[in-house]
């Protein structure tokens, strides 16, 4: 494992793995935990394992969180700049960049798989581009996670405040469709964070033209990291299409 650090904060790093061939692509890793500092990049070790096992070259990623500096717009900035980072690793293919989020990390697998649409940011001129994005029971719509009080207000604390202009840079589904395939893997079970997140994003993703699917299965909002959950196995033949 390389530890790649793309700032100069201690939590501006994230954790190379690669597999002992030629790796199928590059695999982003962004792990959940309501944005919060509490929760960190270790929640991904097992699945950057896994992805590796598979021929993957795993990038599992931590950034600034609230309670460490995080929030708007530093969390932004930061996986922008961890995916950016991507171009000054010696030898790593980078032709195809899968970020793979779970939860709050689903909303910035996605939200960075849709940086080039956001003009006039600072973040939609990827140097490291997405070519496919996999939220696993993600966060995909700010405004209805905050009607339904998702994290006791893990967004607006994230966010420093309610639904306002900032939000249509932020929340995935104001920025529809993207330009890459995205899919939604979530557990019919969760109560953490609701399916209709991820059905209600695919259904505004392709009525706007978007390549975009609900992949439901059973279980809770942690199956889908359970690296021997058949949520887990269905997500690794996921990765093999995109």
């Amino acid at each position: 494992m390389e530890k790649i650090s793309y700032g100069p904060d201690p939590q501006q790093h994230a954790e190379l793995s690669r597999p002992s061939g030629a790796a199928k692509g590059v695999v982003v890793v962004i792990h959940g935990g309501f944005w919060k500092a509490q929760y960190d990049l270790a929640l991904g070790r097992p699945l950057a394992a896994s992805l590796v096992a598979e021929g993957w070259a795993a990038y599992n990623v931590e950034y600034r969180r609230v309670g460490s500096g995080g929030g708007w717009p530093t969390t932004f900035d930061d996986v922008a700049a961890a995916l950016d980072a991507l171009a000054g690793v010696d030898g790593l293919d980078t032709a195809k960049v899968i970020t793979l989020g779970h939860s709050a990390g689903g909303h910035l697998a996605v939200w960075a798989a849709g940086r080039s649409k956001l003009a006039g940011s600072d973040w939609a001129d990827p140097v490291v581009p997405v070519t496919a994005a996999v939220s696993q029971a993600g966060v995909l719509d700010l405004a209805a996670a905050i009607h339904a009080d998702l994290g006791s207000g893990a967004v607006q604390q994230m966010m420093g405040g309610t639904v306002d202009e900032r939000y249509a840079l932020a929340d995935p589904t104001r920025v529809v469709p993207v330009d890459v395939p995205v899919r939604c893997v979530h557990g019919r079970s969760d109560d953490v964070v609701p399916l209709s997140q991820s059905v209600e994003y695919v259904e505004r993703a392709t009525a706007a033209g978007g390549d975009a699917a609900v992949v439901e299965v059973e279980g809770d909002h942690f199956v889908v990291i359970d690296p021997a959950s058949a949520a887990w196995a269905r997500t690794l033949e996921l990765l093999e299409q995109l």
